[in-house]
C-alpha cells in the first residue's frame, strides 16, 4: 500500500477543487424540488462544475456515465440519473467530485424533499454526526481503524446498519487512492495516520439491515430490505491537530 503524503501546495490546490465542489452542492440543493428529474439535476451539476474550468470527477470513472451519483431512498450510492422525478417524502443522496488543476475533491450530502418521516430524518442526522464523531480520531498518531470503529459504534448504537460493501478512500491525483477507509472496524488497527494524508470519509448508513445488492443497471446499490439509506462524505487532510475538512462551508468549519 502506497499512501501519498500531500505537500502544502497540493493541499492548497485540493482546497480550490473543494471550494468548487462546495458551491456545486449548494447549487444543486437549490434545485432539489418535487418534480425535478435526477437527469436534470445531473445536467445542472455537470454544467456548474465545468463553468469553473473544472471537470466532474465521476464522469467516465470506471465507465460511470454521469457527473453526479444521485440515489433516492433505498438506493445507497451510485444511483444513475434518469427521468425519475423527486417526490414529497423522498431523501436524495448526491455524491459528486471535482477535478481541478490535477487534483480531486469528493463529497456527498443527503437531502430531505418535503415532508420526510421523522425516523428517516433521524437517520440522516446520525449519519452526518457519525462523520464528526470520527473526526476526533482523524489526526496524526491515531490509527485509521479508530475512525472506522467510531462510525460503526455510533451508528449501531442507534440501531442502524453500517454498509460493508463500500468504503471511503484516499484521494488526490486520483479519485480513489490508498488507503481504503471502512465505516466498520477492520481487522487490526489500520494504518498510522500522518500529516498530509488526504482521505474521503463517507459513512453510508441504512435504517435497517447493512446488507445491499446491485440493481440490474450494474451501478446502483440498494438496501436488501428496501429501507432508506443516508450518505455523508467530506474530503479531509490529516494534520498534527484537528483535521482540515476541505469540503465544509467556511461557517461550518
Amino acid at each position: 500500500m502506497a499512501i501519498s503524503i500531500k505537500t502544502e501546495k497540493e493541499i492548497a490546490i485540493m482546497g480550490e477543487a473543494a471550494d468548487i465542489l462546495i458551491e456545486a452542492h449548494k447549487y444543486i440543493a437549490k434545485h432539489m424540488n418535487v418534480g425535478i428529474t435526477t437527469r436534470e439535476l445531473n445536467e445542472l451539476a455537470d454544467k456548474f462544475i465545468r463553468s469553473y474550468n473544472a471537470v466532474p470527477s465521476f464522469k467516465g470513472l470506471y465507465g460511470y456515465p454521469a457527473s453526479a451519483c444521485i440515489s433516492i431512498n433505498e438506493e445507497v450510492v451510485h444511483g444513475l440519473p434518469t427521468e425519475r422525478k423527486l417526490k414529497n417524502g423522498d431523501i436524495v443522496s448526491v455524491d459528486m467530485g471535482v477535478f481541478y488543476k490535477g487534483y480531486h475533491s469528493d463529497a456527498a450530502r443527503t437531502h430531505a424533499i418535503g415532508n420526510v418521516a421523522p425516523e428517516v430524518l433521524e437517520l440522516m442526522k446520525v449519519t452526518k454526526q457519525s462523520f464528526f464523531e470520527a473526526m476526533k480520531f482523524a489526526r496524526s498518531g491515531c490509527h485509521l481503524g479508530q475512525i472506522s470503529q467510531t462510525i460503526q459504534d455510533y451508528c449501531e448504537s442507534h440501531g442502524y446498519g453500517v454498509v460493508r460493501d463500500l468504503v471511503g478512500h484516499g484521494i488526490g491525483k486520483k479519485v480513489h487512492e490508498d488507503p481504503q477507509v471502512p465505516n466498520y472496524k477492520p481487522k487490526g488497527r489500520g494504518v498510522l495516520l500522518e500529516p498530509g494524508m488526504a482521505l474521503a470519509i463517507e459513512p453510508m448508513i441504512n435504517l435497517g439491515t447493512w446488507q445491499v445488492y446491485v440493481k440490474n443497471d450494474d451501478w446502483t446499490y440498494v438496501t436488501r430490505d428496501g429501507l432508506p439509506s443516508a450518505h455523508y462524505e467530506n474530503t479531509i487532510i490529516i494534520t498534527e491537530n484537528e483535521p482540515l475538512i476541505l469540503t465544509l462551508e467556511p461557517e461550518e468549519r
